[in-house]
């Protein structure tokens, strides 16, 4: 299959004045577009960014939100919201493959519209099956109760799926093909897109738990109504991106079923065998794609409770840190993360997406070792062990989004047009498993006092998850560093080299001297 990054003789000229070559699918942008064009430009990231803004708000909002409210419904226990979370995790990576596929083999529009009308669909039947909950009384109408639970938990297998199709279809494919036809930086597009989903992970909480201090019934209410009103925004703004970018209507879906016809068009050296049943066919593309260790590596560092999330937050409670302390903590890593969105592209145009990459990964896995050292010298029910994760797991912040933003330009260049859906759509499937096993090793290690096992499980999928990344490098590269200059190239003819990464090759080649001067 061919590789959907634009080719460079579709990009302006003027790339001499430029401190880098542009590379496979990265946009020029010496050249200064005229007014009414930068105008234009201007209004369709706008309209872009609100439909993913509220797409990601009410994503994260609910998400939120839904295991606040079943606490309120079911007081005293767990059982109910771990139940609710499990089959959700468990829904998007059975079937989040089948969403790929669908994006594959449907008009980019009409997918979008779908997930949009389906996850506002699902949150709000929820709201309102969540309200009738809310009112019933747990004993006496206990066979009711159960009913409505698993409605609800059907309506947020939903609502998980449609939100998986639509950040596949609009950050996997989409943002490929707006980021060439606008004659701006991919990595620009993608940082922008992830900076709001940051904001988003962080300010929703936030605002829905005010209003569920104030009353579990008004804030359901307003998760309903924020859904009903924002998706008339969402629906229309996507379209008028689709009919302002001619580019996007011009995607010939492929066919669900692999044919001999369409094996001959794609002319893919990795193309799987047509007696693989059909469920596997995407399974077997993401395992033979190029990029399939670097998206690996990705989704292997779902496999964590070293992060701001339930497990962490209450290891900390348990230790006597107050939710005011952890607020305090998340805020500070919430920064990290920011900032790594405005790192990431500047360090990509500079020595491209492959060794940053590389330097993102080593940067959280370092930051993570340091933290376990001082974590396994003392108690691990002590503060200052607690502080040593909170203070490593915060600097690792930077390293996970920037290699986040660098392996997602890598996939959207290297994974066929054809099939990016459903390669991205797998690559999340891996992301929920290794989630699900997560909650797997806490559900073992229950007891604070074990919670150091988890965390020692987290670390190894983390130098896993680099060891992935820098097999990826070696493979492609022919080497990590730069032996090469001393001991010759004859390694690199026994690898597969990528033109995007030979590109990059050549261009740091080409300007030692800048390199060694912006060094100094």
């Amino acid at each position: 299959m061919t590789s959907p990054a634009p080719s460079p003789s579709t990009q302006p000229s003027g790339t001499q004045e430029q401190n880098h070559t542009p590379q496979s699918g990265q946009a020029d942008t010496s050249t200064a577009l005229p007014p009414e064009q930068a105008k234009n430009t201007k209004a369709i990231l706008w309209k872009l960014y609100l439909s993913h803004t509220l797409s990601t708000w009410n994503a994260r909002t609910f998400e939120f939100s839904s295991v606040i409210f079943l606490a309120a419904i079911f007081p005293g226990t767990l059982f109910y919201a771990s139940i609710y979370a499990l089959f959700r995790s468990l829904a998007a990576f059975l079937l989040s493959s089948k969403i790929g596929q669908t994006v594959d083999t449907r008009e980019r529009l009409w997918v979008v519209r779908q997930t949009i009308l389906w996850q506002r669909y699902a949150v709000a039947c929820s709201c309102l099956f969540l309200v009738s909950l809310l009112k019933m009384d747990m004993e006496d109408e206990r066979v009711r109760v159960v009913g409505l639970f698993a409605i609800c938990v059907v309506l947020a297998c939903v609502e998980k799926l449609s939100f998986v199709g639509n950040t596949v279809a609009v950050e996997r494919d989409w943002a490929v093909i707006i980021a060439d036809s606008l004659h701006i930086p991919r990595e620009d597009l993608n940082s922008g897109m992830r900076r709001i989903d940051l904001v988003c992970k962080l300010v929703a909480p936030l605002c829905i738990s005010v209003v569920d201090g104030y009353s579990t019934k008004v804030a359901i209410w307003v998760v309903f109504g924020q859904n009903a009103f924002s998706v008339v925004f969402e629906y229309f703004a996507i379209a008028q991106v689709y009919k302002a970018i001619p580019e996007l209507a011009q995607h010939q879906p492929s066919q669900p079923e692999a044919s001999p016809s369409h094996s001959t068009t794609t002319s893919s050296p990795y193309e799987p065998p047509s007696s693989i049943p059909a469920f596997l066919r995407p399974w077997m593309d993401y395992a033979r794609n190029p990029a399939f260790l670097a998206s690996f590596s990705l989704a292997l560092l779902y496999l964590t409770v070293l992060s701001f999330a339930s497990q962490m937050t209450t290891y900390l409670l348990t230790l006597g840190f107050t939710s005011v302390h952890v607020s305090i903590m998340r805020l500070v890593a919430v920064l990290f993360e920011l900032s790594a969105t405005c790192a990431a592209p500047l360090l990509m145009r500079r020595i491209g997406a492959v060794r940053s990459g590389l330097w993102f990964v080593n940067e959280q896995l370092i930051s993570v070792a340091l933290a376990l050292g001082l974590f396994s010298l003392v108690d691990s029910q002590t503060k200052f062990a607690a502080a040593a994760l909170v203070i490593g797991v915060t600097l690792s912040r930077l390293g996970l989004w920037g290699f986040d933003l660098c392996v997602q330009y890598l996939v959207q260049g290297e994974a066929p047009e054809a099939t990016r859906g459903s390669f991205s759509a797998v690559e999340a499937s891996l992301q929920n498993l290794f989630e699900l096993l997560s909650f797997g090793t806490t559900m073992v290690f229950a007891r604070p006092a074990q919670f150091k096992y988890p965390v020692y499980i987290s670390a190894g999928a983390i130098a896993v998850s680099a060891a992935c990344f820098a097999g990826f490098v070696r493979q492609k590269r022919g080497h990590l560093l730069h032996g090469s200059k001393c001991f010759g190239r004859m390694a690199k003819g026994m690898y597969e080299i990528l033109p995007t990464i030979e590109e990059e090759e050549t261009e740091l080649e080409e300007l030692p001297g800048l390199l060694s001067g912006e060094a100094r």
